[in-house]
């Protein structure tokens, strides 16, 4: 037994440190098709029974409201995957949703002084506040209410009210394009900045792994998006794979039942919506992402310069290929139909750990302190 130093104080007489409290997170969430403030669970549980006929400009057009219906789920999606956050050192709390008529709501709550609120918002959807946007965001700073946009698209470069919401913000996610200059200029010094897309808006392992899946490649895609250079591929594909390949071409799945297509071994994915177009060049759609979660190999068109893809792509974590380089195509995809079990459950691992808007958004707030 070691001696202890005349005057020291023996290690049995060192008083016991308390581990550090967690900082308990309140997450609200703005989402387009929520009303007065509630608690997520309550929403979501509601969500089938939503009436969304006055969210629709001709609800007599049932092609108009399935895809308002679509876009209900999708959105509400994110509701769930931030009820489901985890950190080390932050206790997430339940979190809420409001919409634009519960802005009044947030505004009239009252942060308990051991909790600390987040008001979490992402893609254009300040502007769907409109002249409300700046004002909601700046009383919420005076509350001691901070938050995080999740800007997936290019919002300091295309979205009219930045400039008003800008310099409230604790923590802004931007695409991997430089924000405008103007713009980066408004934001607080002390404000948490991420340049990063989109990425999966689904909670992390959701789906399990798929052993054996089909060999076969799904390509989902939305009207919006079958341009003539995509339609080229996908008739190769057809033409190459036959009843290998299955073509989803008018978005019409249901976020419930994104989990069904783990039983496909490789996603054909688009990279951009605008896909050679220089406002994308470095971002992306989410569908890599939630197709890695899910087990699938994702393979995508290099239409744009660099970005995470690419890193993505040296990691074998996704398969690319050259823009509109048909061969290119076809060995990429056979490379994704060769994938061993070992080398997929790492691609779902780390898609799950890492590529989901859940994860992202804890990392944000967990680096932005206290």
């Amino acid at each position: 037994m070691t001696p202890v130093p005349i005057g020291a104080t023996s290690p049995r007489e060192l008083p016991a440190r308390r581990p550090a409290r967690p900082r308990r997170i309140r997450v609200l969430h703005f989402c387009p098709w929520a009303a007065r403030l509630q608690d997520a669970a309550e929403f979501l549980a509601g969500l089938p029974r939503l009436d969304l006929r006055s969210r629709v400009s001709n609800p007599a057009d049932p092609a108009l409201m399935r895809m308002a219906r679509l876009d209900c789920d999708w959105h509400a999606e994110h509701a769930r995957a931030f009820g489901a956050m985890r950190a080390d050192g932050l206790e997430f709390l339940p979190a809420r949703v409001f919409g634009a008529t519960g802005a009044g709501d947030v505004l009239a709550a009252r942060k308990p002084a051991d909790e600390e609120w987040w008001l979490v918002i992402t893609g254009q959807h300040p502007q769907l506040l409109g002249a409300l946007a700046g004002r909601l965001f700046s009383a919420c700073a005076r509350q001691g209410v901070r938050t995080l946009f999740y800007a997936f698209d290019e919002a300091s470069r295309t979205m009219p009210c930045f400039g008003e919401i800008a310099p409230h913000l604790a923590a802004l996610i931007h695409d991997e394009r430089p924000l405008a200059a103007w713009a980066a200029a408004q934001l607080r010094p002390d404000c948490q900045l991420i340049h990063r897309s989109w990425v999966a808006n689904l909670v992390p392992f959701a789906a399990p792994f798929v052993e054996e899946p089909e060999p076969k490649i799904l390509f989902l895609g939305s009207k919006l998006g079958l341009t003539a250079h995509r339609q080229r591929q996908i008739d190769f594909l057809q033409r190459r794979y036959g009843e290998r390949f299955h073509a989803i071409c008018d978005h019409s799945l249901a976020v419930g039942d994104r989990a069904k297509l783990a039983r496909f071994k490789v996603s054909l994915c688009p990279e951009g919506r605008k896909f050679a177009a220089p406002a994308m060049s470095e971002t992306h759609t989410d569908r890599p992402f939630w197709s890695g979660c899910l087990g699938l190999v994702p393979v995508s068109e290099d239409s744009a310069a660099g970005g995470r893809l690419e890193g993505l792509h040296r990691e074998r974590l996704i398969q690319r290929y050259a823009r509109g380089d048909l061969n290119a195509l076809e060995a990429a995809c056979e490379r994704a139909l060769a994938a061993p079990t070992a080398e997929r459950r790492r691609i779902y691992e780390h898609y799950n750990r890492q590529e989901t808007v859940g994860s992202v958004v804890a990392a944000a707030i967990l680096a932005a302190g206290a």
